[in-house]
């Protein structure tokens, strides 16, 4: 093997083991990669939290209101507007939720940050600039409730389509219990014809149900998904409907255990997706016997769940990206499965069984896979190439052959979902590199890849490399390392020679941070073109498995 870099083939040895020491350092006693700490805590979970509080419970949780209010002024950027994760650049929903939850709590102790985050919408084009029709929905209910829409502007959640379970998942998806809630609410405040009041009176027992399974699925804990933006809509929508009391105090009291020092909410637990990519990277490192990695292996085979998840409808047998109750996705459950299935020992055969019959229940009916509701096609969870790919390489990993019909309409699929320069789709992460690098690896592991599609996916990806030999989203933005690990690993997986990709590899060794790993960018899309957020055991994981495929090949 020569080398890449101005130093030697020990060099590359050398990062390869100060990034699994750095993932390493992250492992929890029970097997989890923790990243929480540095990369959870959410702007939008605060407003969330502190307007539901303001409905459910003002006066009792009014400590818990002064708190969120005062993160909320001291992480508004300097240009006036919000972002999802502090200190990156304003998001045009963050802002327009924060600056509507600050004027709905004091609008005269908040008119100066509310002022400014205003003129930072408007200096945006406003709510219909949004690249996203579920955030404009979302911030039309908030500029409702801050008294900037009338009840007649706020986007109407048909609570009759309730009556019609099986439709009504399709068209919410995993939104399910925020949109019951939020409907809910809308029969008590807003001016419905008699015809629509009659079905919502038919229709509210079902839309309960549908908050309560959810509810009741994690505990009755007090939260959905974990996540204080998505308790605090749920929990907004009861208040305001006088409906559902013992759960809207369930959640004021998990927003008091849930609130950090500094006055902040997160978002969901990531102990799922930060733990997955930082095993798979280093079993591809070469650690897959590391006795360390048994104790993930057998929290994974814990976390599987083994109860249906009523309100979408999901069989037992997948995964989260949370813990033991989260809620379902194909995306966790296919990148869970690859990595069970490479694992030693025979501990697992049965949850890689069971979770790759899981993704085979849970495919459309076209041959693609979204998240984790059956033929839905609404924004961030409908139908996605990358995630179509995840779930092709677990039934692969899992031992399902090529040949087998859930494949072959997977690839169809895949053919038709390429977009006309070449490159895929990726709902879960930003623009159209990693989404390209998953499809094109999967093509090439189903023995596609001298097929055009796969053809032109691959041109599509070494035109998007940057001058410095690294990727970026593809469309001219900075490399990561994220993007250039997913990009080497894919073109080395479709046949590439390792010369061919050894500037991202030499970007990789370049880019290593004094103690070991690279530095997580804000890849990972929270909403599609919105909001963007970071995974370190991801950034890690997906930098260990481009170096540990080129050391592999190349030797």
């Amino acid at each position: 093997m020569t080398s890449v870099h101005t130093g030697t083939v020990e060099e590359l040895d050398a990062a390869i083991s100060a990034g699994a020491r750095a993932l390493f350092e992250a492992q929890r006693p029970d097997g989890v990669f923790d990243y929480g700490a540095s990369s959870l805590r959410s702007t939008l979970a605060t407003a969330g939290a502190i307007t539901a509080l303001h409905f459910a419970d003002p006066g009792g949780a009014a400590d818990l209101i002064a708190a969120g209010v005062d993160r909320l002024r001291r992480t508004r950027n300097e240009d006036g507007g919000w972002a999802l994760v502090p200190g990156l650049p304003s998001e045009p929903g963050t802002t327009a939720v924060s600056a509507a939850a600050l004027h709905l709590i004091d609008p005269e102790g908040n008119a100066s940050e509310v002022a400014a985050g205003q003129k930072w919408m408007a200096d945006y084009g406003g709510l219909e600039a949004i690249p996203h029709p579920e955030v404009v929905m979302w911030c039309r209910q908030f500029y409702g409730f801050a008294g900037w829409l009338s009840p007649q502007q706020m986007r109407r959640f048909p609570l009759e389509l309730a009556l019609v379970p099986g439709l009504y998942r399709r068209l919410f998806d995993v939104r399910l219990p925020m949109a019951s809630a939020l409907g809910l609410a809308q029969t008590r405040h807003r001016p419905l014809t008699r015809v629509q009041r009659i079905l919502a009176r038919r229709a509210e027992p079902n839309a309960l149900r549908v908050i309560r399974q959810a509810f009741e699925h994690e505990g009755a804990a007090g939260s959905w998904s974990e996540d204080a933006w998505v308790t605090g809509l749920v929990c907004i929508g009861l208040a305001r409907a006088g409906l559902g009391q013992d759960m809207v105090d369930a959640a004021v009291q998990w927003f008091r255990r849930t609130m950090h020092p500094d006055g902040s909410w997160a978002t969901t637990p990531l102990d799922g997706a930060w733990t997955m990519y930082s095993v798979r990277g280093l079993i591809e490192a070469g650690y897959r016997d590391d006795p360390r990695l048994e104790l993930s292996r057998d929290l994974f085979v814990r976390l599987q769940q083994r109860r249906p998840f009523l309100a979408f409808a999901c069989p037992p047998g997948f995964w989260g990206w949370s813990g033991a109750h989260g809620w379902p996705a194909v995306l966790e459950t296919g990148e869970i499965v690859s990595v069970l299935a490479k694992l030693p020992g025979s501990g697992q055969d049965k949850a890689v069984r069971v979770g790759a019959a899981w993704l085979g229940n849970r495919q459309d009916s076209r041959g693609s896979w979204g998240l984790c509701v059956r033929n839905t096609k609404v924004a961030n969870s409908g139908p996605c190439p990358m995630t179509t790919a995840q779930a092709v390489g677990a039934l692969l990993d899992a031992g399902v052959p090529v040949g087998d019909q859930r494949i072959r309409r997977a690839l169809r699929w895949l053919g038709r979902a390429q977009r006309p320069d070449g490159s895929y789709e990726s709902v879960w992460y930003r623009e159209h590199t990693m989404g390209t690098a998953a499809v094109l690896e999967i093509l090439a592991r189903c023995g596609k890849a001298g097929d055009p599609v796969a053809r032109r996916a691959r041109s599509w990806l070494i035109r998007a490399r940057n001058d410095d030999g690294s990727w970026g989203d593809g469309h001219g933005a900075a490399g990561t390392a994220e993007e250039t690990g997913w990009a080497v690993s894919a073109l080395l997986a479709a046949g590439e020679k390792p010369a061919e990709v050894a500037s991202g590899v030499c970007w990789l060794l370049d880019t290593r941070v004094a103690e070991g790993g690279w530095t997580p960018a804000p890849v990972h899309e929270y909403v599609r073109w919105v909001s963007r957020y970071a995974n370190p055991g991801f950034t890690n994981g997906m930098a260990l498995r481009a170096l540990g495929r080129y050391r592999a090949v190349a030797r």
